[in-house]
């Protein structure tokens, strides 16, 4: 992996060269361990003008959850306690002649930039932006092959859990039942805070779990995601409690279905972020549920749970093939529940077969 590792550190420096810096300062975590291979606790990486390295507040422990540090990368670990990796790489960069330093400025707090500004006054700062993030929204095969393995957990825990008898207990422990089954499964632990929501909770983006018990006749959703390796994916599924599905429950679910359905067929690369979004919302849109819906359709995944590109209506850029997605359209109706549905997908030209669907649990409404 070392020769990955160097790759993307190149493409990061050709960046920085680019705007007229000889060295970067990485301190995002993502960014970190996307870079580097891993990131302990408060750990930075300098991208130096003669020598990388992996600037650490103590020698970092091997843990292989969170990755392994590069081996062609030197680990600088801060002598005593209480010192500041950014500062302390800051000088580094300095010290091998660097006139100006790229931050990420989006990461890096008010104050450790005055105390770089401090400790290294001649040293010039400019802004990193997001460049880091946008080397990281293509994947390798490597990293799509995690994501992969991270989606057949999520399916496996979710799967069994449908075996289960549900009605009685509550949200919460099913939530926590859910998430003790990802790590049985072996993901580093859950991708995200694990939603399970019942009855009128239903269909609620990022539902906190209650104490709600499962009642028959409910709508169950679930969105759950596994971490493995680092990389985190997502699925959602929405199913009927201990009896067959009312009418207006079939009508909702059958609405949000064809509107994922027509999101996850939209996507392909050249496809706009936008277009993507207005494909399943315009499915919503013509049933007349326009009120309440999700500022996106969709996001990127990968080392976070959220990241670019974000499938939503104002959204610029194109997609590209090898990016990771979910498509997670949903409605909920006050006082009575909803229904969401969610799927990691991984952009493909149709030559090499369409979207790839990483998470399989069927979708079929069932009545458990």
């Amino acid at each position: 992996m070392s020769e990955v590792y160097e790759a993307r550190r190149a493409r990061l420096r050709e960046r920085c060269s680019a705007g007229g810096s000889q060295a970067a300062l990485v301190s995002r975590p993502a960014n970190v361990r996307y870079l580097a291979g891993a990131a302990p606790h408060e750990a930075v990486l300098l991208l130096g003008k003669t020598e990388d390295m992996l600037v650490c507040v103590s020698p970092p422990e091997s843990r292989p959850t969170e990755g392994r540090p590069d081996e062609a990368l030197r680990i600088q670990a801060l002598p005593g306690s209480g010192g500041d990796p950014s500062v302390a790489a800051a000088g580094l960069a300095a010290a091998q002649g660097a006139d100006a330093l790229a931050v990420e400025e989006h990461h890096l707090t008010v104050t450790r930039h005055r105390a770089i500004r401090s400790v290294v006054p001649r040293l010039r700062l400019t802004d990193l932006g997001g460049a880091v993030e946008q080397l990281r929204v293509v994947k390798d095969e490597e990293e799509i092959s995690c994501l992969r393995i991270g989606a057949e957990i999520a399916d496996q825990a979710l799967g069994e859990l449908l075996e289960s008898i549900l009605v009685g207990r509550t949200e919460r422990h099913l939530a926590l039942e859910l998430e003790r089954r990802l790590v049985d499964h072996g993901a580093d632990g859950p991708a995200f805070a694990t939603s399970v929501a019942t009855g009128p909770n239903s269909g609620r983006r990022a539902h906190r779990p209650t104490d709600r018990r499962v009642e028959e006749g409910d709508f169950l959703s679930v969105c759950l995601g596994a971490t493995y390796r680092g990389y985190r994916c997502e699925i959602g599924r929405t199913f009927v409690i201990g009896t067959s599905p009312a009418d207006w429950q079939i009508e909702l679910y059958d609405l949000v279905f064809a509107a994922q359905r027509a999101g996850r067929e939209s996507l392909a690369p050249g496809a706009a972020y936008r277009d993507v979004d207005r494909a399943a919302r315009q499915v919503l849109d013509s049933a007349g549920c326009t009120e309440g819906l999700a500022p996106l359709t969709g996001h990127g995944v990968g080392l976070e749970i959220d990241e670019d590109p974000q499938l939503a209506p104002a959204a610029m850029g194109k997609l590209d093939a090898c990016v990771p997605v979910t498509v997670e359209p949903g409605v909920h109706l006050p006082g009575r529940g909803g229904v969401r549905i969610d799927d990691t997908l991984v952009v493909r030209p149709e030559a090499d077969g369409g979207p790839e669907l990483l998470t399989i649990t069927t979708k079929e409404l069932l009545a458990l």
